[in-house]
């Protein structure tokens, strides 16, 4: 590795897209930040990939040139030696060339990978799983995401990426999830599934704070709002958060019967903004639900790296996806 070379970390979230350049030894040079928009048509989108890169590289005061590698961390399925995303329906994306789009442009090596599985990288690398044999990361949001690292490795398919934890059934006839499937984690457990039963419960008069300042539209109802109801003595919101840390520690009970990982990451909006309500609910109920012998094995810490996670494993993950290529050919 030289010290010159500079690698560029992409997240392309729901919401955002966040570009930063790093240097070899992954300190951030430059950045670009720009809200994604709905629907703005594939064509549209990827320019403004390739523009939030430029506008990074920009700020680094470095040229396309200068870039060996770069990682991107998308949503949705994807076709990873294609680099390729299958569906991303909060972009109303499908099939879309991302890699070879990149590549292209920047005439250098690009590398696809789930953005979930990217912030897991991220927190396996340089956050809150540093170090460990084995790391799962669950990030509940809009939806529900999930990754795992284990001897320095992304677990993925050979094709297309994998761990979709949110997609996992829980409870038979339950509620269906955004992708109308029944009683799954994401449909039981993200933070859109705490909106909604936070806003019944304000419509019915049982979280009067929340009512006040958010009222009962779920749009309203994000992370921070939900923290500030319990904050304020809203004790019905509280029980539905605990509720569904109770769902997610059944997501992790699974993966530590079947990964046994010495540390399991939980990240995301909801967790940044209650941290020890997740942590300390979601610790307690897995233990609770294991046979003996697993009970002491791992532990259960929030992300450290927020918003940097996604991008910074991005670019980890690309420099060492093509260094373990070059050590094949």
């Amino acid at each position: 590795m030289k010290e010159s070379e500079h690698w560029v970390g992409f997240d392309l979230g729901g919401t955002k897209m966040l570009s930063v350049v790093y240097d070899a030894n992954f300190k951030p040079l430059g950045r670009s930040r720009k809200r994604t928009k709905g629907h703005e048509g594939q064509k549209a989108g990827l320019q403004r990939i390739v523009q939030t890169i430029e506008e990074a590289l920009e700020d680094a005061g470095l040229k396309r040139k200068d870039v060996r590698g770069i990682g991107i961390g998308c949503p949705g399925p994807l076709d990873i030696k294609a680099g390729v995303i299958h569906q991303a329906p909060n972009l109303g994306w499908k099939n879309v060339p991302v890699r070879a789009t990149l590549e292209s442009e920047f005439k250098c090596p690009a590398v696809v990978a789930n953005d979930v599985d990217s912030g897991v990288f991220g927190e396996y690398m340089f956050g809150a799983g540093k170090g460990a044999n084995c790391v799962v990361g669950i990030f509940p949001g809009t939806g529900i995401g999930g990754g795992c690292v284990y001897r320095g490795q992304l677990i993925q398919g050979k094709n297309c990426t994998c761990m979709e934890i949110g997609h996992i059934p829980i409870m038979a006839e339950g509620p269906l999830d955004g992708a109308g499937n029944v009683g799954t984690l994401e449909s039981l457990a993200s933070r859109l599934a705490i909106s909604s039963a936070a806003a019944a419960a304000a419509y019915r008069g049982q979280a009067p704070n929340l009512l006040a300042d958010a009222g009962t539209d779920i749009s309203n109802i994000r992370s921070g709002a939900i923290k500030d109801s319990i904050d304020k003595g809203d004790k019905v919101v509280r029980k539905i958060v605990e509720h569904a840390a109770g769902h997610l520690s059944r997501a992790v009970v699974t993966m530590v019967l079947l990964m046994a990982p010495e540390c399991v990451v939980l990240g995301g909006g909801l967790v940044e903004a209650m941290p020890d309500i997740f942590v300390d609910e979601v610790t307690r109920q897995t233990r609770s639900q294991l046979l003996p012998a697993y009970r002491d094995v791992f532990k259960i810490v929030p992300a450290r790296l927020g918003d940097d996670a996604a991008v910074l494993g991005a670019a980890a993950w690309a420099r060492q996806s093509l260094r373990d290529a070059g050590k094949k050919s």
